[in-house]
């Protein structure tokens, strides 16, 4: 039987099942505590894999590009935020003031690793400079986030500063990767042959941290604070924020003269936030009453930016490849 075109992927089917069971068998008191910890060991073998995962010759085969690598870097930390601020007059009455800093909050995370560089390749652009680019946000929001929080939300993390906040985001995510980049000599190609199971363990870690969060949440009354006026008003503004910031992503490209490969790979590391990276670090930065409603919009957001980018990609695969292109030269 063919699957419904309609449907999302599975992976959104069980993020949504997750949600629903944590709304009607939340994990409280000391079974909560125990989620916890278990949640936190999944964080860390996550990054540990990540480090794993990836190739220090890709990113040294990517480096060097270093305009596209200011500029998705600037469509990540300067644009996402400062649209997450003009934006509030707008968002703010749509999704109400607890989902506008969930809004904020998306905008400070950095890019996604394993989506942008798919799209990138489907879309025939320039993989070993995505691979780089989306490799850097990563390690880099790890700094930048924390701060950029601080920034938007006044938040410093659980009742520390935000040197704080990014010293346990440090401990629990930077080291974990560190260990698997220094154990990939050994596990590299363990890992890469059985890249197709160990994904499970990137989305069973997202599915913890989202059951736990919406357990508190729903212990404290999320869905009796949050009506459904605000949750299809968080649609309308996740569809805003995205389409502007594709938009301005093209528009800039173009004007300072890249190729149509570097324009695809700037779309799509530029235009994309991380389930994977914003779901964990949420966790460190928010006490666990609020982290449902933080983190709803950043799992809104993701879906439609996957669906959004699949669009875009397949139509960039199905276009015929120009003499520039094929010679890497720029576009006049």
């Amino acid at each position: 039987m063919t699957r419904p075109r309609f449907l999302p992927d599975n992976f959104t089917l069980t993020l949504i099942g997750v949600v629903v069971l944590a709304s009607i068998l939340p994990a409280s008191g000391q079974i909560g505590v125990g989620f916890g910890w278990l949640t936190n060991i999944a964080i860390g073998l996550l990054f540990f894999l990540h480090g794993a995962k990836l190739s220090r010759e890709s990113i040294i085969a990517g480096a060097g590009h270093w305009r596209l690598h200011l500029l998705v870097f600037g469509l990540t930390f300067v644009l996402f935020p400062l649209l997450g601020l003009a934006l509030k007059p707008l968002m703010s009455p749509l999704v109400g003031n607890d989902l506008y800093m969930g809004m904020l909050y998306l905008c400070a995370l950095p890019a996604t690793v394993q989506s942008a560089i798919a799209f990138t390749s489907l879309a025939r652009g320039n993989i070993p400079a995505a691979i780089c680019s989306a490799a850097a946000s990563s390690l880099f929001g790890i700094f930048l986030t924390p701060l950029l929080v601080t920034l938007l939300l006044d938040v410093h993390g659980e009742g520390g500063s935000t040197l704080d906040a990014i010293l346990k985001i440090s401990v629990q995510l930077l080291l974990p990767f560190i260990a698997g980049q220094i154990a990939r000599r050994w596990i590299g190609a363990w890992v890469a042959r059985n890249k197709n199971w160990l994904k499970f363990v990137d989305q069973g870690s997202i599915l913890l941290v989202v059951y736990g969060a919406f357990s508190a949440a729903v212990v404290e009354g999320i869905w009796y604070q949050i009506p459904l006026w605000a949750l299809a008003g968080l649609v309308v503004v996740c569809c805003i924020l995205l389409a502007l910031v594709l938009l301005i992503a093209t528009v800039s490209a173009k004007a300072l003269g890249f190729n149509q490969q570097d324009r695809i790979t700037i779309l799509f590391c530029g235009s994309k936030k991380s389930l994977a990276t914003g779901v964990p670090m949420a966790q460190v930065l928010f006490a666990g009453s609020t982290l449902g409603v933080l983190i709803l919009p950043l799992m809104l957001f993701h879906q439609i930016q996957l669906m959004v980018c699949a669009v875009l990609a397949q139509r960039f695969a199905n276009r015929s490849e120009t003499v520039a292109e094929l010679m890497g030269q720029v576009d006049p």
